[in-house]
C-alpha cells in the first residue's frame, strides 16, 4: 500500500464523517471497505452487499476492469458525485452505484 493510498482512505472518511455524522470509527471502516471493494474491482468481478435506498439488502456483482467497462464509457458529459460509488454491473450489464455509506461487505 502506498501513502496515497492511505491518505485517500483517511479523506474519504473525513468526507463521510462530515455528510453523515455517523461515528468516525464507522466511517474509516466504511473507507476501508471501499479501498478494497475498488481494488478487488479492478483486478475483475466482485461480490459485495449494500443497502439500497429502501432499506433492502442488494448483492451485487461488479468490475471496474479497464478491459471490460472501456467500449461502455459514452463520454465525460456527466459530474461524478463523490458520494456515491459507480461500477459495472455484471449482472445488469449496465452501469449502477450506491450511496458510499451503505457499502454493508465484500464477500
Amino acid at each position: 500500500m502506498k501513502t496515497t493510498d492511505l491518505s485517500r482512505i483517511m479523506s474519504e472518511a473525513w468526507r463521510l464523517f462530515k455528510v453523515t455524522g455517523e461515528a468516525f470509527a464507522e466511517c474509516l471502516k466504511k473507507a476501508w471497505q471501499l479501498f478494497k471493494l475498488a481494488k478487488a474491482m479492478r483486478k475483475g468481478i466482485a461480490k459485495f452487499y449494500f443497502q439500497k435506498i429502501d432499506g433492502s439488502i442488494r448483492q451485487a456483482f461488479g468490475t471496474l476492469k479497464e478491459d471490460v467497462i472501456a467500449d461502455k464509457i459514452k463520454g465525460t458529459e456527466r459530474k461524478s458525485n463523490d458520494l456515491l460509488f459507480t461500477y459495472w454491473d455484471t449482472e445488469k450489464e449496465a452501469f449502477r452505484s450506491f450511496k458510499r455509506m451503505n457499502i454493508i461487505s465484500i464477500a
